[in-house]
């Protein structure tokens, strides 16, 4: 059994709460982030239906039986080397992406699926750049770039210039400035040391020549307006609906902070797999559609997980699953459903030690995810009697 230090044992809240057993230097814990998400009222009770995975083999695993609910959030749980990421990732969403022609990555050892009728596709949502070059940036990978070179083309100083749309891209000859090709640098290769950047000294950095820089919306520049961040763009382009139903769509997921010509090359993992949630809600007709993330947490400050929880549901809430690998405890504690894999890392984990909704999991005393859960759901509903 692990070995749990007082602090630990007396204060639920703090982070972090686990330090894993003592025989273990792998640095596992679990996270909680030091302060309250407010936990959602009903938990879905899904469509009924299941995609299980029999004999799963791979690694660790213990020839696991496993069925997802289908129309939930699930959680994942277990301390590391426990065989999360190995189950979620390597073995099913490999198995369902090639079901479906979409990876051919090596698959997890496993002996059958069932339910794959009841998936229509899979994504991954991982922290990989949304792009290589500075080119791609938060407003090209939503398609909300159109919009605004639209609106740009369409004031009368872009007429009288014989400006198009085409003219206001910085990927395409014609508007941008054709000595950095639209980058606002030039980059200096270095023979035996680092290649150097430098800002273009044609453009000064803004990216485009000078008849496309002459024209203003509202008295921005298309540099300028690139330059605002997300929650002043809503304000600024408030005229168009359709602009701002995709900005209002970054900053409800915690990204209104952003410029909307960042690029991507700078964005964190976290940041570029939100980007990737706001892609997948855009398009609405997607239904049927499993969901994977591993850790979405990772780096996020609390109100921020507050975001990406009430994203997440949004995708549920239209007809999707999503199954998370997760150790932070205010995304537990919210999930539907929770398979908790355990009881320890390595050869000693590899098993479903608990199963169930998050209060049913919170009561097996061999689960260590339940062992903190337990003071975190009492915490709930005691709030709640008190209101």
């Amino acid at each position: 059994m692990p070995m749990f230090s007082s602090s630990a044992s007396s204060t639920s809240r703090v982070c972090p709460i686990y330090s894993g057993s003592a025989r273990s230097t792998s640095g596992r814990r679990y996270r909680s982030s030091c302060g309250s998400t407010s936990r959602w009222s009903t938990r879905r009770s899904g469509n009924g239906k299941f995609l299980s995975l029999a004999g799963a083999r791979e690694h660790n695993l213990k020839d696991l039986n496993v069925r997802f609910p289908l129309g939930m959030l699930v959680c994942v749980t277990g301390v590391s080397g426990s065989g999360k990421s190995t189950l979620v990732e390597e073995t099913l969403y490999r198995a369902v992406a090639r079901a479906f022609r979409l990876a051919s990555l090596p698959i997890g050892r496993f002996t059958a699926m069932k339910g794959l009728e009841y998936v229509k596709s899979v994504r991954l949502i991982d922290q990989e750049p949304i792009g290589r070059t500075p080119r791609s940036n938060p407003i090209t990978y939503l398609k909300a770039f159109d919009d605004i070179r639209a609106l740009f083309a369409n004031t009368q100083g872009a007429r009288a210039a014989g400006l198009t749309p085409a003219h206001f891209s910085f990927n395409t000859p014609g508007g941008r400035c054709e000595r950095c090709e639209g980058n606002g640098y030039q980059k200096l290769e270095m023979y035996f040391f680092e290649d150097l950047y430098a800002t273009c000294e044609a453009c000064g950095g803004r990216r485009y020549g000078q008849a496309v820089l002459k024209v203003r919306y509202r008295d921005k520049t298309i540099h300028e307006a690139l330059g605002l961040t997300v929650d002043d763009a809503l304000t600024f382009f408030s005229g168009s609906a359709r602009l701002g139903e995709k900005l209002h769509l970054l900053a409800s997921i915690g990204l209104g902070y952003l410029r909307l010509g960042q690029p991507a090359t700078t964005l964190s993992g976290g940041e570029a797999q939100r980007l990737k949630i706001a892609g997948e809600l855009k398009d609405r007709g997607a239904r049927d559609v499993l969901y994977i993330l591993d850790e979405p947490t990772t780096g996020l400050h609390l109100d921020d997980i507050r975001k990406l929880l009430a994203v997440l549901g949004r995708l549920v809430d239209a007809g999707n699953t999503v199954i998370v690998v997760e150790h932070n405890l205010d995304v537990i504690k919210a999930a539907d459903w929770i398979i908790d894999l355990g009881p320890e890392g390595g050869e000693d984990g590899g098993r479903i030690v608990a199963e169930g909704r998050p209060e049913q999991v919170a009561q097996v005393a061999e689960s260590h995810t339940g062992r903190f859960l337990r003071p975190l759901l009492a915490e709930q509903v005691k709030a709640k009697v008190e209101v």
